[in-house]
Formats: structure tokens, C-alpha cells, sequence
């Protein structure tokens, strides 16, 4: 036999060997596919690999979904053909909603609709409306795309509907004074808490109870309609005389809201206050530090008094002070003001006013993260006192052009006509709000409570934690009224500047803090950093990096193949 047929009948064997080892691996391949299609079928876990875990829902969430006792729709207005700047909200929401998928299950159903694909004009136009109908207003929002400004019309949107009723959700929101792509990252970053907040909203359950308190001259059902309203969307409501509620009524409620009082709180009802905070409830109070008369202003100006609500105390105990000054600012709203005559007719323009100051500084807190401006009328400033046990967050703070004027305070209308002097606005950030939490010590400790000789200890035995909001403005929460229709209008909605500020979206915040027991509203805490590129070097490397993102896969696939070819005539070169 000579060398070639030797060599013919060696590798008879070899070959049989490789297909059996080749064979082998291929089953063992197979199974191990086959067993971890098994166990992924009994183990659910993803990888979120972003550093701020953009991907990752919080635990509130799950639990929320998980246990959906009904099927939930989520129709979103936000499909079509958009600028690259816009279809990263639009992908964030298809994400979100993936994602929400997982742990709803068959009980959470989406789907995204155009409202402009229709074929016709007439059929968009009749589309719009109807979205008009429900409420859903269109926004025109602007950016900036390879150096040029695009617009477009779009509806950001969604509609959360289970049971028979329906929740809409604004998607765009965040500062409205921030830039486009600021904004539209905000949005991002408030998704979850959005799209589950309505969920939740649509759950059935046991219904919590708020109490307006009432007896103090504090505003009426028409002045602050619109808060009273919307609270009792997700609330049952009630109006509350402390003079005649009995302790265990107030103890059925879970928070309590101080709107503008105007006239002292006796001891008797204070005492009641207090021993409702001590022992587990929420209060939000919303009080001015000082007496203005607008009409008095008008009619040549008057004098600004710290005004006596018998409330100072106690809340000097829980750690704040509210100060008998009004804070001026050059960020502010304005007052409308005769300038002339038109003809027969006085000519009104808006002035600026320096006393109403548009607060856009807030904490990174989840009750005021990512929030528009708010308005504020006549605000003062707010000091904190030692308060063992306490928190203290401040929430709202005046911009850096700020003027304090300490009682008494000259209030004249005619001085909107002037030209601010800004080197008197030489002070910055006052805080205007604050959040306090924790075990709150009573103002009545170790001594009799009023009317009787009893006296109270130390520490109560039905002692609970409890939140507590101070925003030093009564009108915080003052809708103004539709002089047609008699109607209270939204809260927040400035009808000289034509703007709806965020009043009304921050005292929801706060409720939701204070009573969500799921622990929901923490995801408005979400921070997704915003990683710009360099525009100015994406504009004059375009090409470069366009030709490197496309070449370097060819040549590392032909460098791959040749290496490839190389070691396979190598190996079997010897055959």
C-alpha cells in the first residue's frame, strides 16, 4: 500500500470520529436551548444595563400592575411620522408601555393612534375635534434638527380607560421655560409615574377622606371649586367646622386643607388641629402672613399689616415661622391698569407686578420635580425653628431677584407704572414653601387643653407620624371665576396672561404624597441624564462618521472572512 492510500484509510476513521463529536455537540447544544426555554419559562428576570436604570420599574409599580383587578386600555394620540427630537418621546412611551406589558399581562392592552393619517382634510379636521371634545389639546412643539427648526402639530396624548371610565394623561409636560430637548426629557422621566398614576386612579378601592376646613373666612366652594373638584375625583370631600366636629370625626379623615383663613382660630379648634396632626393626619396650609386690600391699593394705597390667625404657635412648635413681610420679585405676573383712552373708552394693559412673583425654583422633590411656574399673590418668607424629630424640605423659592419688605408694607397700584429698581431686588431664593414629616410634638404638651383642666402628656399614646405643607399664600389655591357662566375656572389659569400655571398640578402632587400609601408618587423622582451630543462637531464631522459607521462593519466582516479562510486551508492543508 503506498503513502496516499494509507493516508485515505486513516482518515476513514477521523472523518467518523468528527461527525460523531460534531454530532454530540450539536444535542448537547440543542438541549441546553431547550432547557433554558424551560426555566426562562418559569423565571422571569430582565437586565436593565443604563447607569439611572431608565428601563427598570419601580415596585409600586409592579405590585400595581400585577394585581389589575380589571382590563385596562391605554390609547395613545402619538403615532405618525415625527422629527428625531420627537420620536424619542414616542419611543419612551411604547417602551414604558412594553414594559408595563410584563407585568400587566393579558389585563393591560395599548395601541397608538394618528390623528392626522386620515385621508381627507375634512376627516383630520373631524378627528381633531373629537379629541378636541375630550379634552385632549394639540401642542405645536419646535426643535432643532441638523441646524434647522422643524414644528409640528401633535397631541400628546394618552387615554387610560378601565371600567367604564376613562383618565387622560398629558405625556408632554416639564417646564415649559426649559429648552425643547430639556422638556422632552422631563416628560420621559415622568412617564411611569403618569401612565400608572391614572391607572391607580381607575382602581376600585376604599376611597380616602379630605376635609376643607371652613369658619375662618376661609375661601368658599366657588373660589376654590376647581382644587375641591378635582380632589373629588379620587376623594370624598367634606367641608369641616372644628367648632362642632367631634375628635373621632375628624379622625375618619386623612387629611386636612387650610385655605386662606382670614380670621382667628380659637384655642379650642386649634387644640383640635393639632391633636389631628399629632396623631397620624396630614394637613396643608395655605395662609397669608399679611393683610392686603386690593381695593383700598387701588383707591391711592394702603399699609400691609401682619394679619392674626392664631396659628403662629403652632406652627413655630412643628419648626416653621412664617414672616410678617411680602416678598417682591421682577420674575412676576402682572395686573391690568388703565394706560389711557381709546376713543370714549379707558385702554387696560397688563403691568407688571412686582408682589405677584412666578415661582419656577423648586426642590428635587417628587412633589415639585420636572414642574412648571406656579403663581403666587402676596408671598412671604418662611424661616425654620428647631423641631426635634422633623424634616424640613424646602419646595418653593422666589428667583434670584428678590426684595423683602418687612412690615408695614406700602401697597400702591400705581407703582406697577414705574420702573423697578433692580439694585433693590439684592436678595435671592427665598423659600415660600416647605414640607415637614415626621413624629409631630404637640403644641399642648404638658399643659391643660383648652376648657378643661387636664392635662396632656408628653407624648401621646396614639402618637403617629404625619406630613405636613406650609406655602405661605392663601390665594395658592384660588381659582379665578368665569364672569359669564359663574363658573370656577382651572386652577392656575391666568386669564391676563392667557397662561395655566402649575398651582393646581402641585397641591395634587402633595395630596398624593402625603396619602399614596403604595409609595407611586417616589417615581416622580426619576432623573434620566440628558446626554447631548456636540451639535457643532455633529455638523462638520457628518460625513466622516457616516463613512466610519458604514465601512468599519464591511472591513471587519472581510477581515473576519479572510482570517477565517486562512485558518480552515491551514488546518486541513495536511489531507
Amino acid at each position: 500500500m503506498n503513502t496516499e492510500q494509507e493516508s485515505i484509510a486513516n482518515s476513514q476513521p477521523l472523518t467518523a470520529n468528527n461527525k460523531r463529536r460534531d454530532l454530540t455537540r450539536f444535542g448537547l447544544l440543542l438541549g441546553a436551548l431547550l432547557l433554558l426555554n424551560f426555566l426562562g419559562s418559569l423565571y422571569f428576570f430582565r437586565l436593565d444595563l443604563t447607569e439611572e436604570k431608565r428601563y427598570t420599574m419601580s415596585g409600586a409599580t409592579k405590585e400595581l400592575l400585577e394585581k389589575l383587578p380589571q382590563p385596562v386600555t391605554v390609547t395613545v394620540y402619538l403615532d405618525g411620522d415625527f422629527p428625531p427630537a420627537f420620536r424619542r418621546l414616542q419611543q419612551a412611551v411604547r417602551e414604558t408601555l412594553n414594559e408595563m406589558r410584563v407585568y400587566g399581562g393579558a389585563n393591560l392592552h395599548f395601541v397608538f393612534i394618528d390623528p392626522s393619517a386620515a385621508g381627507t382634510e375634512q376627516a383630520r379636521n373631524e378627528a381633531y375635534q373629537a379629541l378636541f371634545k375630550k379634552g385632549l389639546s394639540p401642542t405645536n412643539l419646535g426643535a432643532n434638527e441638523n441646524g434647522q427648526r422643524t414644528e409640528k402639530i401633535i397631541f400628546p396624548w394618552a387615554v387610560v380607560a378601565a371600567g367604564g371610565k376613562e383618565e387622560k394623561v398629558l405625556l408632554l409636560r416639564g417646564n415649559q421655560a426649559a429648552s425643547s430637548d430639556v422638556r422632552l426629557n422631563q416628560s420621559i422621566e415622568g412617564l411611569e409615574y403618569e401612565l400608572a398614576s391614572a391607572i391607580r386612579k381607575l382602581s376600585p378601592g376604599q376611597r380616602q377622606r379630605i376635609g376643607v376646613v371652613e369658619g375662618h373666612g376661609e375661601l368658599t366652594n366657588l373660589e376654590a371649586g376647581d382644587l375641591i373638584g378635582s380632589l373629588s375625583q379620587y376623594y370624598d370631600v367634606f367641608r369641616v367646622n372644628l367648632s362642632q366636629s367631634k375628635p373621632e370625626v375628624l379622625a375618619t379623615l386623612s387629611a386636612i386643607i387650610v385655605a386662606k383663613p382670614a380670621q382667628e382660630y380659637s384655642e379650642a379648634e386649634k387644640f383640635k388641629l393639632d391633636q389631628f396632626i399629632v396623631k397620624g393626619g396630614n394637613a396643608l396650609f395655605f395662609v397669608d402672613a399679611m393683610r392686603v386690600n386690593l381695593d383700598s391699593a387701588s383707591r391711592g394705597g394702603m399699609l400691609a399689616f401682619p394679619q392674626s390667625l392664631n396659628l403662629d404657635d403652632l406652627l413655630f412648635k412643628y419648626g416653621l415661622r412664617i414672616n410678617p413681610d411680602l416678598l417682591l420679585d421682577l420674575n412676576s405676573g402682572g395686573i391690568p391698569l388703565v394706560t389711557g383712552m381709546n376713543g370714549d373708552k379707558p385702554k387696560v394693559e397688563p403691568m407688571p407686578w412686582q408682589f405677584y412673583p412666578l415661582i419656577n425654583k423648586f426642590s428635587p422633590h417628587p412633589i415639585t420635580r420636572n414642574l412648571d411656574a406656579v403663581y403666587t399673590k402676596f408671598v412671604s418668607s418662611i424661616d425654620t425653628v428647631k423641631a426635634v424629630g422633623i424634616r424640613k424640605t424646602p419646595l418653593l423659592f422666589t428667583s434670584r431677584y428678590t426684595r423683602v419688605l418687612p412690615s408695614p408694607v406700602p401697597v400702591n397700584l400705581n407703582d406697577a407704572r414705574l420702573p423697578p429698581d433692580p439694585k433693590l431686588y439684592n436678595t435671592q431664593f427665598k423659600a415660600v414653601g416647605y414640607l415637614l414629616e415626621g413624629q409631630f410634638r404637640s403644641l399642648y404638651a404638658n399643659r391643660a387643653a383648652p376648657g378643661t383642666t387636664t392635662f396632656q402628656p408628653e407624648t401621646s399614646p396614639q402618637a403617629r407620624p404625619a406630613k405636613v405643607l406650609v406655602i405661605s399664600d392663601g390665594d395658592f389655591v384660588r381659582n379665578e371665576v368665569d364672569a359669564k357662566t359663574g363658573r370656577p375656572m382651572r386652577l392656575g389659569f391666568d386669564r391676563l396672561a392667557n397662561t395655566e400655571f402649575a398651582n393646581r398640578e402641585l397641591v395634587l402632587n402633595a395630596v398624593d404624597y402625603m396619602l399614596d400609601q403604595s409609595g407611586l408618587i417616589s417615581v416622580r423622582g426619576k432623573q434620566i441624564t440628558l446626554r447631548p451630543l456636540d451639535k457643532l462637531r455633529v455638523i462638520t464631522e457628518r460625513r466622516r462618521w457616516q463613512l466610519l459607521n458604514l465601512g468599519a462593519p464591511l472591513v471587519l466582516l472581510g477581515l473576519f472572512g479572510l482570517v477565517r479562510a486562512w485558518r480552515r486551508k491551514r488546518r486541513y492543508a495536511r489531507f
